[in-house]
């Protein structure tokens, strides 16, 4: 299937071609345990977290990954962190969303589409009413993605926080109703928080360097597998996880 052209204006047969995308397994493997070998992340567990991943993963639970947002580095220390952790069976198999200009550059798109890369159009960029139609089908992708056994990852703040990398920003919606769309369809997806810190920040706007990203901390929160049947919710339960991640990370460190 011919990849289309990542603009907003194409959402239509951007949406239907990763409708259908499958990523390259031993690829995205291979490039996950190359990731944790470059930036070598330190993993804990809330009390007994470990274990109920495991299960949930084993029993093929669709798994839906929720991850504070610090740095444009971040999706590669996560995706050494999956490498390290209890989601290392579901690589390959995980749809990680990501804002659409990653997509422009061909090198840089199959790299990203390798890795499970869904495109996501934010408002900040093109304004919340343009992108309210690739909004909905991003979600409804996402919750079809699911029912069909993949796993999703995303940053539900939707931006890097620049203001305080121990507190969680304001999250949006579309955590709350992909899940909420995913239980229509008959997935029951199990929310997981991963809390990530660089450590003690002299100026939070200024984003890490690469060597400065190595030996993150990741804190995985508890699993949520009965998650509540309304979208707002299930938002606010995500935020109140993944904060308590996030300060586990940041304790960690």
């Amino acid at each position: 299937m011919e990849r289309p052209k990542v603009v907003l204006e194409n959402n239509d047969a951007v949406y239907e071609f990763y409708r259908k995308h499958q990523q390259p397994r031993l690829q995205a493997k291979g490039a996950y345990w190359l990731l944790s070998r470059r930036f070598q992340p330190r993993i804990t567990y809330a009390p007994g977290a470990r274990e109920r991943l495991r299960e949930f993963v084993s029993r093929g639970r669709p798994v839906l990954i929720s991850i504070n947002h610090l740095s444009q580095l971040d999706p590669y220390t996560v995706g050494a962190a999956a490498w390290r952790s209890a989601l290392r069976p579901i690589i390959g198999r995980t749809r990680v969303l990501a804002k659409d200009e990653l997509f422009l550059e061909d090198k840089l798109r199959r790299r990203i589409d390798m890795m499970g890369g869904v495109p996501v159009f934010r408002g900040k960029d093109h304004g919340l009413r343009a992108v309210n139609a690739a909004g909905q089908q991003m979600i409804d992708l996402c919750a079809e993605r699911m029912a069909a056994g993949d796993s999703v990852a995303l940053f539900p703040e939707g931006t890097c926080n620049l203001v305080d990398p121990a507190e969680v920003q304001s999250v949006g919606s579309g955590i709350g109703h992909i899940a909420f769309r995913a239980k229509k369809l008959g997935a029951d997806p199990v929310l997981v928080s991963m809390g990530l810190s660089y450590g003690p920040r002299g100026d939070a706007s200024v984003e890490p360097t690469e060597e400065e990203a190595k030996s993150a901390s990741f804190y995985f929160g508890m699993p949520i597998p009965n998650l509540p049947t309304k979208p707002a919710e299930i938002t606010r339960i995500a935020r109140d996880e993944l904060q308590s991640a996030l300060s586990g990370a940041v304790a960690a460190y």
